[in-house]
């Protein structure tokens, strides 16, 4: 058994909890008939109408960063089959994701059409953090962007490993509404201000 589960997708903690809760069958057609080590025809066209991406990341010792990506459909890139490509924004600064990816280049992705298909893509990979124009050098037709909070001064460059259907049974279908957005703006408020109360209560004082 276990020569076996060495030679399946996926980690050794999810095939030991398949056994042990009765899963592994199912769990392996879905290993051999939704999961690939690439983007095929139909994944490099949803991903190229996306709106929007979460993140995930961890740093050297495992401690894990979630976070949201946004921009006008294309910016998520497909360079090729097994490699897409994503802006980062003006931001806070802090630059959570990007440091873990400095530590630690692995990456998980998730992509959800909330509005047409109703469906998701899970994009788990090896990610590496590339300036603007060293990427532009080699892959010119990345998008140009007019707006001053969309121009990207980095990229993070994923190396696909696997990539696989999110089930569409619990996603909610949602109705887009007009919003104007204030890109790379410093204005706090409309950055979302202080939302939480997180500055009122804060005793770490950085």
């Amino acid at each position: 058994m276990a020569e076996h589960l060495l030679h399946r997708p996926g980690s050794t903690g999810e095939h030991h909890l398949q056994l042990a809760y009765g899963s592994t069958d199912r769990a392996d057609r879905f290993y051999r008939d939704q999961v690939l080590d690439h983007l095929n025809p139909r994944m490099r066209e949803f991903v190229a109408r996306q709106e929007m991406a979460f993140v995930a990341s961890s740093d050297a010792r495992g401690e894990c960063d979630a976070s949201f990506r946004a921009g006008p459909p294309g910016f998520l890139h497909v360079i090729d089959e097994r490699t897409l490509a994503y802006p980062e924004y003006r931001g806070n600064g802090v630059m959570a994701s990007l440091g873990n990816i400095c530590e630690n280049g692995h990456v998980g992705l998730l992509l959800i059409d909330f509005v047409r298909d109703v469906i998701g893509l899970h994009i788990n990979g090896r990610a590496r953090v590339v300036e603007d124009a060293l990427l532009r050098a080699t892959v010119p037709e990345l998008p140009v962007e007019s707006a001053p909070g969309r121009r990207a001064e980095l990229w993070v460059v994923v190396a696909v490993d696997e990539a696989y259907l999110h089930c569409a049974k619990h996603i909610p279908r949602f109705v887009p509404a007009p919003r104007t957005r204030s890109w790379g703006s410093d204005d706090v408020r409309r950055k979302g201000g202080d939302f939480f109360g997180a500055k009122e209560t804060s005793e770490r004082g950085f």
